[in-house]
């Protein structure tokens, strides 16, 4: 992997805090802005060198050559500023979605529909076949935002090792958030009940899985790039725009459902701001969609200037 010095390192730590900060907010995926700012593809194939090859050259050549190998120093950069971001704005964030919501779901509707033209700008050649599946993902997409949650009070060890492995791929791939499909697989509650028991077996079942859908995804969404880029990128594309459906600023509450001391919503309607119940805050939320539209084109200035150097 190529060489980088502190201030580059310290670059992706600020795209990894991005990250997290997407990544605490229900119905955004991490994964859409590792892709705009530039950093997803090195994700990919950074996740996906681990593997058995990696552990048997831990044994034949050492730390130091495995480090290497499977771009550590990107890693811990990464994780580090996602880590930071996740603990030092989670409170903020939700505080800002139970008080604010208009203006957060705004300035990442506003981002999300600029990451959109940065996508699919990538595209190099357009036929019917990129259509299609720009349509289809768009449909998909569109389609998981609608559903309604499963009610499930399981926690079986099978159960939350599949809810982990599902979970942390819609982390990774842009449009859908993890904590959202863990909401849709009806594993919110057991999950939230796992942790607030402290029941460290769960957890670590949940976490094994996570860990297993994260390096068996990673190589998929890898080998699509290496041999489909043009229509993974338009899969990618339809996948994101389909998925704005679930940030939309104006939602009318149709049905809360309370999870331990948690109460979470699990069907609302989207509406013109005309029937949105409520002050629909417009001027400010169109100020704020173009805040985020705004910080797209900063980030993308960001990723090229890194490639240059």
């Amino acid at each position: 992997m190529q060489q980088r010095t502190f201030t580059q390192y310290l670059i992706i730590s600020l795209k990894g805090m991005a990250m997290g900060a997407a990544d605490v907010v229900p119905g955004v995926s991490g994964g859409t802005i590792a892709f705009i700012s530039g950093i997803y593809e090195e994700l990919l194939t950074s996740i996906s060198s681990i593997n058995f090859a990696t552990l048997k050259l831990l044994k034949t050549d050492g730390i130091k050559a495995t480090w290497k190998a499977i771009n550590a120093n990107f890693l811990v950069a990464l994780l580090a500023g996602i880590f930071v971001s996740i603990l030092s704005l989670a409170k903020l964030i939700s505080y800002l979605l139970e008080h604010k919501p208009i203006m957060v779901w705004s300035f990442f509707f506003g981002l999300v529909l600029a990451s959109i033209l940065y996508v699919a700008k990538q595209i190099t050649k357009w036929n019917f076949v990129t259509v299609l599946v720009f349509i289809l993902g768009a449909i998909l997409a569109y389609y998981i935002t609608t559903l309604q949650p499963l009610i499930s009070e399981h926690s079986s060890p099978m159960f939350l090792f599949l809810a982990g492995a599902l979970a942390i791929c819609a982390m990774i791939l842009p449009g859908i958030s993890g904590a959202f499909i863990l909401v849709l697989l009806g594993a919110y509650k057991p999950v939230l009940e796992a942790i607030h028991n402290r029941d460290f077996k769960l957890i670590a079942i949940l976490g094994v899985g996570a860990i297993v859908g994260l390096l068996s995804f990673s190589k998929i969404l890898k080998w699509l790039f290496s041999n489909y880029k043009n229509y993974t990128l338009a899969v990618l594309s339809g996948f994101i725009l389909g998925s704005l459906n679930k940030i939309w600023p104006w939602k009318n509450v149709l049905e809360t459902r309370m999870y331990g001391d948690k109460e979470v919503v699990i069907k609302e309607a989207s509406v013109l701001p005309a029937n949105f119940i409520g002050e629909p805050q417009i001027l400010s939320a169109i100020g704020l969609a173009i805040v985020g539209f705004v910080v797209i084109l900063l980030l993308e200035k960001i990723a090229n200037t890194s490639n240059v150097s």
